[in-house]
This record gives C-alpha cells, sequence and structure tokens, in this order.
C-alpha cells in the first residue's frame, strides 16, 4: 500500500481545501441563487450562515479527519466505531455520484470554452438556447468531454498529495482568481452596472423570508462541501500543527469571497443590458452568452466569453480533484493497493456514472422517479446525502466522541487557545443539527 501523504505548506492546505469548496457552486449557483432571494439580503444572510454554521461543521469534519489519519470510513470508524463508518461510506459514493454528474457540466464548459474560442455562440437568444439544446442531447460529443474531465482530474490525483493535488490547487486557485478579476473590472466598467453593484451590495429586507432563510443555509452547505467526506479527507493530511479554526475561517473567506466576486463579475453586465440573472441552470449555457453578446463590443465580448467558459473548467476541476481524492484514498487503503490502482478504480466508476448521467440528458431515455439520471443524482446527493452526512457528523463529534478527544483537536493538544470552543461545541451539538434539519425538510418541499 502506498504511505500517506501530506500537505506540505500552510498555504497549500488553504488553497488546496478552499478549492475543494469553490466550483459552480459558487460560480453559477451562488449568482442565480442571489438573483432569485432578493440581492444583497440573501448575501447577508448567507455571510451569517456561513459564519455561524458552515465554520463550525468544517471543524467538525476536521476533527474526524485528522484523528482518524486515514480514508473517511476507516476515520469515521475511529472516532465512533462500526455503525458511524456508515457515515464514510454515505459521503464516498456521495463523492462518486457528484463526481459523475458534475463531470458532465464540466465538460459542457469545456465545449463552450471551444465554442466561444472558435466564435461559435454568435446570435440571438433561440440561437443560443438551440444551440444548448443540440450539443447537450448529442449521443457522443457530450459523453467524450465528460470522460476528458474525469481524466485530466486522475492525472492530477495519481501524483500524489504534495504533487499532485497540493502543486495543481498552488497554481490553479491563483489563475482562477485573475481571470475572475478581469472579468469583474470588465463587467463593473460597463453603463449602467452600477444597478447590478446595488443589487449585490444595498439589502431590500422587504424581500426576507423564510424560503431566504432556508436557500441561505442549503447555500452555505453546499458551497462548502459539506457532507461529501471531502474536508474529512483533505484533513486526514493536515500535520499536527494545523490550526482547525483558523483554517476553516481562512477557507470560508476565501469561498465567500469567489462568490462575490462571481456577483460582482456576472450581476453588473446582466443589468447593463437589462437581464436579471435568477434563470437557474441555464444561467451559464443559455443567458450569459447572450449577456456577453449584448454588453460588450464584439472583440471584448470574445475574449470575456473565452476568459468566462476557462473560469468555469478551472473551478469545476480545483472541485473534481477533491472529489476523486475521496474514492482513490478509500479504494487504495481499504484494498491494499497502489495510489494508481485505486485511482483507476475511482475514475472506471466515475466515468460510467458520468456517462449514464450525459446520456440521460436526451440522447438515451435513462430517467427515475420521472427525472433524467442526472437530475436525479442531483436530487440525491443535495438534497438527502449532503444533509445526511453533515447532520450526523454534528451528532458524532458534539454527542458521541468524548470530550477530551475533541477538545484536543480543536486545541492541537492544549497548544492553542480556543477562546470560543464552549461556543464551538454549542452550535455543533444544538445549532448545526436543528439548522441542517429544517434545510433537509425545506429542500424536501415539506417546509
Amino acid at each position: 500500500m502506498t504511505e500517506r501523504g501530506n500537505f506540505g505548506t500552510k498555504i497549500g492546505v488553504v488553497l488546496a481545501t478552499a478549492g475543494s469548496a469553490v466550483g459552480l457552486g459558487n460560480i453559477w449557483r451562488f449568482p442565480y441563487m442571489t438573483g432569485q432571494d432578493g440581492g444583497a439580503a440573501f448575501i447577508l444572510v448567507y455571510a451569517v450562515c456561513i459564519l455561524l454554521l458552515g465554520i463550525p461543521g468544517m471543524v467538525a469534519e476536521f476533527v474526524v479527519g485528522r484523528h482518524g489519519a486515514s480514508n473517511a470510513v476507516r476515520a469515521y470508524y475511529k472516532m465512533g466505531g462500526r455503525w458511524w463508518s456508515a457515515i464514510g461510506y454515505m459521503g464516498t459514493v456521495t463523492s462518486m455520484i457528484i463526481l459523475g454528474f458534475y463531470a458532465v457540466i464540466a465538460g459542457w464548459c469545456l465545449q463552450y470554452l471551444v465554442a466561444s474560442f472558435m466564435g461559435n455562440l454568435h446570435g440571438d437568444a433561440n440561437y443560443v438556447a438551440t444551440y444548448f439544446k443540440t450539443f447537450s442531447s448529442a449521443p457522443w460529443q457530450p459523453l467524450l468531454w465528460t470522460i476528458v474531465f474525469i481524466v485530466i482530474t486522475h492525472l492530477v490525483v495519481i501524483r500524489g498529495v504534495r504533487k499532485g493535488i497540493e502543486k495543481f490547487s498552488n497554481a490553479l486557485m491563483p489563475i482562477l482568481f485573475v481571470l475572475l478579476l478581469v472579468i469583474v473590472v470588465a463587467s463593473c466598467l460597463l453603463s449602467n452596472a452600477g444597478k447590478g453593484v446595488e443589487f449585490l451590495f444595498k439589502p431590500d429586507f422587504s424581500r426576507m423570508s423564510q424560503s431566504v432563510l432556508l436557500d441561505a443555509l442549503g447555500q452555505a452547505f453546499f458551497s462548502l462541501s459539506l457532507g461529501t467526506s471531502c474536508l474529512c479527507t483533505y484533513a486526514s493530511y493536515f500535520s499536527r500543527q494545523t490550526n482547525l479554526l483558523k483554517t476553516a475561517g481562512q477557507i470560508a473567506c476565501v469561498d465567500t469571497l469567489i462568490a462575490i466576486l462571481a456577483g460582482l463579475m456576472i450581476f453588473p453586465a446582466a443589468f447593463s443590458v437589462g437581464i436579471r440573472p435568477d434563470s437557474g441552470p441555464s444561467l451559464i449555457f443559455i443567458t450569459l452568452p447572450n449577456v456577453f453578446q449584448q454588453a460588450f463590443s464584439p472583440t471584448l465580448g470574445y475574449v470575456v466569453a473565452i476568459l468566462f467558459y476557462a473560469l468555469l473548467a478551472l473551478a469545476a476541476l480545483t472541485s473534481t480533484i477533491s472529489m476523486h481524492e475521496i474514492g482513490t484514498s478509500f479504494f487504495y487503503e481499504e484494498l491494499h493497493i497502489s495510489r494508481r490502482r485505486g485511482a483507476i478504480i475511482e475514475t472506471v466508476v466515475c466515468c460510467a456514472i458520468g456517462v449514464l448521467c450525459s446520456l440521460s440528458c436526451g440522447a438515451v431515455d435513462i430517467s427515475l422517479f420521472g427525472k433524467s439520471f442526472l437530475d436525479c443524482c442531483d436530487f440525491l446527493t443535495s438534497n438527502i446525502l449532503l444533509p445526511l452526512g453533515s447532520f450526523f457528523t454534528c451528532i458524532l463529534v458534539g454527542w458521541v466522541v468524548p470530550r477530551r478527544v475533541v477538545k484536543d483537536e480543536v486545541s492541537n493538544w492544549g497548544t492553542l487557545r480556543v477562546s470560543v470552543y464552549a461556543v464551538w461545541l454549542f452550535i455543533i451539538r444544538f445549532i448545526s443539527p436543528a439548522c441542517i434539519l429544517l434545510v433537509f425538510l425545506h429542500q424536501m418541499g415539506f417546509v
């Protein structure tokens, strides 16, 4: 069996783990949810959810991961015993399903990157909508891009923690940030861009409602990758000197900053041409190509479109790397094989899921419960498995694990003064489980 690696630097820890959180959830889901839930009011609630619930939840998963120093299944087993290892199994399966359908959408981003470069996205709204429908329902082209994206992810993961995950995260995250800033500047310089900025930062509290609160809670957990065993797996590579609470805060700050910058990238451009980016899943592939054509000059619109889809592909890659590592570490540690063979098993499984998800978008009728296979995978993971994983992790850390073990991990065995430990533990024991349960009931349609 391959010896376990670990992150080599503090910045590597933050960038790699932040990269696992930063993805299409920040650059696509956050803007359209902000658009449909009232702009700045939603962002304020979201920020509070990150501070009071997201960061404590991250620390709870860090505690399990670093204490276990192994794949998620074994880490939960070490923390709570045989029954609690089910959380690790659930997280591992969840990550495979997510990687499978996520790679389909990431593959669409690659296609749109190529199409933007070739100038194939110029046309009216009907043309762009038809282009997307024709491409996404085709049998072979989306399938090819899906497999390409999973293979790219595979090639990063097989290089190990330091030479693969940490090295590529250290390169990809700054590139992603620079691309984002370039498009933000271009967007904010447009005429009437101020309306988009105002919508983003001037709260309208009349829009506040129970639905906005629950949507913000759900987005906070989704954005930070809580419940996937991703944070647990990455924490297994943390050193004993890593400050878990500080690291969680830094990751949350990076993740939230990227989300707000994504809003600054999209809202000013959309408002400048009279379009509100609240069109849900069609935002990336139907609404925004039209926005770029109308808001910018032909040359600048061409450049912005290329940069935007390159940005999306990079953001997706930082997330798929972390998803892949969860299964890879499980297979090579539990089957006592090399990392390379573990990664191959993970890649084959995820490619199989990705193929079914891609074909279900129109090429072949693969559906369950009236939904396409891709939509079923999305619903199962986002609405059921992620909340359950987060809920039971809070119960385990807050109520089952001996208090001394938890405090030793959070305080680095007494070497750190953690003045908010009692507050954090109270949140994990009482507040987080209640809020996660509300999110779960909301997403299932009961609240």
